[in-house]
């Protein structure tokens, strides 16, 4: 089945976050994106290279927006999965469906469905539950990273829509999204503190450029070669691999109402996938 490569994608984003969550011990958010994202770039521009592709485009602003909006993400993003659970964090990213859904509706000026609102509502009750019960007082700001990275991640998704609606092929998109990436979180690293590479660190850093780059394949071919719908739905796998991951390798545990709000998070991120302009 053509859709299951999201599967292959959902589990090396779940070992991702893994790798970020162990970095996290030895360098900031900004240092891991910039490892990150500077090995997709060379990876991404060693295809270009090879396949002569061209980088030219007439749309900069627009690939500008987007690399912003998917580099506050990421940096928010990495932020939460430091100070939360495994399973939290990616959950909370991936509220993006829910913000999504509702940009999309606002973008193309129709009037929101009954079940779009039902999902969207949902949704955010499933987000409620999560943080109220289970986050202590030094994991709020967390939490609201989390949001946030999804909905910035909500903005990014939008941005790489209107890209494709104008002509730009996905892998022009994922080279000038990696070079903002590198280049904005190389800057915040002059700013603040710098952490030297070592020995015992290289291979975690490694291992989160290796699963990042490889996930963004897997999900790029997913998408194109696999239903869109399916395809948007097995993204929530990463959920469960983090979970997993979660679990087995740091020992993380929650409360049932956790659990129950991230299944609920999960069915409203589906249904509004169902539910939104997109799907028609």
């Amino acid at each position: 089945m053509k859709s299951s490569w999201m599967i292959v994608a959902g589990f090396l984003f779940g070992l991702m976050g893994v790798f970020v969550k162990l970095g996290s011990q030895h360098f900031s958010s900004a240092e891991l994106v910039f490892y990150r994202s500077l090995i997709g770039l060379v990876v991404i521009y060693g295809i270009v290279r090879v396949q002569g592709l061209s980088l030219a485009t007439p749309h900069v602003a627009s690939h500008v927006w987007r690399g912003l909006s998917g580099f506050f993400a990421l940096m928010l993003f990495f932020y939460a999965i430091s100070a939360l659970p495994l399973a939290t964090a990616i959950t909370l990213n991936y509220t993006s469906p829910l913000f999504l859904a509702l940009l999309l509706t606002l973008w193309l000026k129709e009037k929101p469905h009954w079940r779009l609102i039902g999902a969207i509502l949902a949704g955010f009750a499933g987000v409620v539950l999560l943080l109220r019960p289970n986050l202590h007082t030094g994991q709020i700001i967390g939490g609201v990273m989390g949001l946030a990275s999804g909905f910035l991640a909500g903005i990014a998704y939008l941005n790489v829509k209107q890209l494709g609606a104008l002509g730009e092929p996905e892998w022009r998109v994922v080279f000038y999204f990696t070079l903002i990436c590198t280049l904005g979180a190389g800057a915040w690293m002059l700013i603040h503190q710098f952490h030297a590479l070592s020995w015992q660190t290289l291979p975690i850093l490694l291992g989160l450029g290796t699963t990042a780059t490889l996930a963004q394949l897997a999900m790029t071919r997913a998408y194109r070669v696999g239903k869109t719908l399916v395809v948007g739905s097995l993204a929530y796998s990463t959920v469960i691999f983090a979970s997993l991951f979660g679990i087995l390798i740091f020992g993380e545990t929650l409360p049932l109402s956790a659990w129950l709000a991230i299944a609920l998070i999960i069915a409203s991120g589906i249904a509004s996938t169902l539910a939104s302009p997109q799907a028609k």
